[in-house]
């Protein structure tokens, strides 16, 4: 009888209205169990596809968001959502997750809970957007709801409900934070409210683990995110922007020892955004240097902590690649003269420490010194159409991997053997092409056929035999 007289929405939310005396029939003990659990099951199925219906209309309007992509900061009014009746389908979801909160409390289940939180959510969320409010107002609704789902994920003893909560605080955090990138001051605002919020977040002690740990990553996005923005506002060039991104690893190491238990989550958060940063100075190599010594720096700033000495690694491979790029810019063609006096006193330095210490790992003795000039040579000489730097270059790594073999040294073993094995491929290469080009087409082919053959019909011993290798190279220094 509604059908033709209301629009489609409101003909669902009179269809869940009428819905809801039956699921209200399972508290009623007058009536027979068999007649209480259809009517129950009649309710529940009129109730889950009028939810179905009404989360289309929402998942349009969050889909919606998407548009603001096309043009980043164009400060336009978003059109009104095509589905009028807006209303309607925040009462149908509002009323199915006030249903479902109360079959959970009548059955004394938790699942239809979790249902009840993810409807209530959708309701909220994306009202402001179907009833046409001005974006201000949508923007504040949407931050204050996704602020209440996340308290809820911080404070709720159910699991389930503190997952599905935490699930609908990310997905409504992401959807106000890609709506806000239509206008400048929405993003600093909307980006800067979440940041601070997450933060909170993750100092609430009382919170579980993983939600403290998921907001405190997002809260180093959102920083990150903040300061990428401004420094598109500044008007610089992007290889510029990586050094206030720069500060994000650089505060992190900084508050470390204080970040208890969400110091791991905040540490590799800050690290990708480090590699951000990498990433934005790649324009110009001046700047990539600049950014590659101020993340060495960063790193061994954090190394100082006995728990991090391993980033002491990373710090030094940091500082080297900046030299190198540095050497790069102005057009050093021979690095030996700029790395060879370093690996000399570093071989020296490595050879008093094993002598004073001989349980010392030689990758810790000797691994910075051989690298400092292996690597860089290696890179200069698969560039170099010449055979002078290959031929020096493939002697000093023989005489490297032979006496790491006699002295049982695992660092010039394996570094002196790989430069010396790709020296070779790089010299040997052109060689094996013009022997390929010469043969016939089928003779590739064939030679691999019968080479996986061999391996097939002997890889049980192949495998003992790399196992025998691997624990050989385990038992050097």
């Amino acid at each position: 009888m509604a059908r033709p007289v209301l629009d489609p929405a409101w003909t669902v939310l009179a269809h869940l209205l009428l819905a809801l005396p039956l699921l209200a029939a399972v508290r009623v003990p007058a009536l027979p169990a068999a007649v209480r659990r259809g009517s129950a099951r009649a309710g529940a199925a009129v109730a889950c596809l009028a939810a179905l219906s009404a989360g289309a209309a929402a998942a349009t309007a969050l889909v919606a968001r998407l548009r603001v992509l096309g043009e980043v900061w164009a400060a336009t009014t978003p059109d009104r959502d095509p589905y009028a009746p807006g209303a309607a389908v925040t009462l149908i979801l509002l009323i199915a997750a006030g249903a479902a909160w109360w079959t959970a409390r009548a059955l004394s289940r938790p699942e239809p809970t979790v249902v009840a939180v993810v409807l209530a959510w959708a309701g909220l969320f994306t009202a402001p957007v179907l009833l046409g409010f001005p974006v201000a107002a949508v923007f504040a609704a949407q931050l204050a709801v996704a602020g209440a789902v996340g308290v809820l994920a911080l404070r709720s003893p159910e699991r389930g409900v503190r997952i599905a909560a935490a699930v609908c605080a990310a997905v409504g955090a992401a959807n106000v934070s890609l709506g806000a990138l239509d206008g400048r001051t929405a993003t600093f605002a909307v980006w800067g409210l979440l940041g601070a919020g997450c933060a909170a977040g993750a100092a609430y002690g009382a919170a579980p683990r993983p939600v403290r740990s998921g907001a405190a990553v997002c809260a180093v996005g959102y920083t990150t995110g903040v300061l990428v923005a401004a420094g598109a506002v500044s008007d610089l060039a992007v290889v510029w922007w990586a050094l206030p991104v720069l500060a994000v690893p650089a505060l992190a190491a900084a508050l470390g020892p204080r970040l208890g238990e969400v110091r791991l989550p905040v540490e590799i958060a800050a690290a990708v955004a480090g590699v951000l940063a990498l990433g934005l100075s790649a324009g110009r190599a001046g700047t990539l240097a600049l950014v590659l010594a101020l993340a060495g720096v960063v790193c061994a700033g954090a190394a100082v902590r006995p728990e991090r000495r391993a980033l002491g690694w990373a710090a030094g491979a940091l500082l080297a690649a900046a030299t190198w790029v540095r050497l790069a810019e102005a057009g050093v063609s021979t690095p030996e003269a700029y790395t060879l006096p370093v690996t000399v006193p570093a071989l020296v330095v490595g050879l008093l420490r094993r002598r004073r210490d001989p349980q010392a790992s030689s990758w810790t003795a000797y691994g910075p010194g051989l690298a400092a000039t292996l690597v860089p040579s290696l890179l200069a000489a698969w560039g170099d159409p010449g055979w002078m730097r290959p031929l020096l270059l493939g002697a000093a790594a023989l005489v490297v991997t032979l006496l790491g073999a006699r002295r049982r040294l695992q660092a010039p073993l394996l570094l002196g053997g790989a430069v010396l094995a790709a020296v070779a491929v790089h010299e040997l290469a052109p060689y094996v092409v013009q022997v390929a080009g010469a043969l016939p087409r089928w003779v590739p082919p064939a030679l691999a056929g019968l080479l996986l053959l061999a391996v097939g019909a002997t890889y049980e011993r192949r495998l003992r035999d790399a196992r025998r290798l691997r624990a050989a190279i385990g038992r050097l220094r």
